[in-house]
């Protein structure tokens, strides 16, 4: 359960610096880092290796997981015309859509050949240049537009259009959202199912909780 809380948080993240960057074009270099290097990782020694090792780089994810799936009263800060806070529809459009993509990734053997083929192609870069590097993030970028969009159910990011028209942003974003399918495919290793999102919430909450607490 817990490698499955740290998986299913980092796609909360993911998904979230995806609304961040689209709105406002920033993003904390080193929230940027945590994300994007998670792709390289591909053979850790645990979950949370894939992550740093440490609880606090997915500290943002938690919180996100724990107020999104929680009871209605601690969901985030948006409200309604009777006081009363609802979710976030875009945050779970794009968790959602994630995950749905991971899934049919998984049932194209071809698709994620070329996938492991390119990220050891990314890895190869990072000789030469920091992960957040223009050069970087573009590959990172490439390689979803080449192999994760065709699969079908693009997402679409609504945003700033000033901010989405440029392409470091629009690289960003695509980064961005390759890390939310390497926490997706994570996340369905480590034993997750959206089933599970639905009947257990307070199972998760609870554990969610619990994580963020020893940080």
């Amino acid at each position: 359960m817990k490698d499955q809380i740290i998986t299913l948080a980092a796609i909360f993240q993911a998904a979230h610096f995806v609304q961040q960057v689209s709105r406002t074009g920033q993003i904390d270099e080193n929230e940027l880092a945590v994300l994007v290097k998670s792709i390289t990782i591909t053979s850790p020694e645990n979950t949370l290796a894939v992550y740093g090792g440490e609880l606090v780089n997915v500290k943002q994810g938690l919180k996100l997981l724990i107020n999104h799936l929680g009871d209605s009263s601690m969901a985030n800060s948006n409200t309604n015309t009777e006081g009363k806070k609802v979710k976030d529809p875009e945050l779970t459009r794009y968790i959602i859509s994630l995950i749905n993509l991971e899934r049919k990734l998984v049932k194209q053997p071809k698709q994620l050949a070329q996938l492991g083929e390119r990220i050891d192609a990314s890895k190869r870069q990072l000789e030469h240049y920091d992960i957040t590097s223009e050069t970087l993030i573009s590959s990172f970028a490439s390689i979803y537009s080449d192999i994760i969009s065709p699969l079908g159910s693009r997402i679409q990011v609504t945003g700033e259009p000033s901010i989405l028209k440029q392409t470091v942003n629009q690289h960003k974003i695509r980064a961005l959202l390759l890390s939310g399918i390497r926490a997706a495919v994570l996340w369905r290793q480590v034993g997750g199912k959206r089933r599970n999102i639905l009947f257990s919430r307070s199972k998760i909450v609870k554990t969610a909780q619990q994580l963020l607490n020893t940080i």
